[in-house]
């Protein structure tokens, strides 16, 4: 399922907490974003048709609550980045963020652990 960057911004709210009216995913949005409800009740519309968002009645109003978890998304969102731009492969990644040393002392630290960990 492919998100856009927009309908990714609707997404986190969701994911932060949910259920939510349209009305209180624009009060946490539309300023920061420079959007009108209008722009965010489209964004939870197309997040519907793509299924990563279910809508329940209450009253006079929706809420709104992911179906897509996080995680997933984060998984397919990686993964199409490294296939993208490293032919799928993890160590150019690294590499290349080491190279442009973008890679602090404390994440050096937690890549060695990591690789320590998977090595257990």
């Amino acid at each position: 399922m492919k998100i856009s960057p927009a309908e990714a911004v609707v997404m986190e709210v969701l994911w932060r907490a949910s259920p939510r009216t349209a009305e209180a995913v624009f009060a946490e949005v539309g300023g920061p974003q420079r959007w009108t409800e209008a722009t965010v009740k489209t964004l939870i519309n197309r997040l519907l048709k793509k299924k990563a968002v279910a809508a329940e009645r209450d009253g006079r109003r929706y809420l709104y609550r992911p179906v897509l978890e996080r995680a997933a998304y984060l998984r397919g969102e990686s993964q199409s980045l490294l296939d993208r731009l490293f032919d799928g492969r993890l160590a150019p990644l690294v590499s290349h963020l080491s190279q442009s040393r973008a890679l602090s002392p404390e994440d050096v630290a937690d890549l060695k652990r990591l690789i320590q960990e998977m090595d257990e």
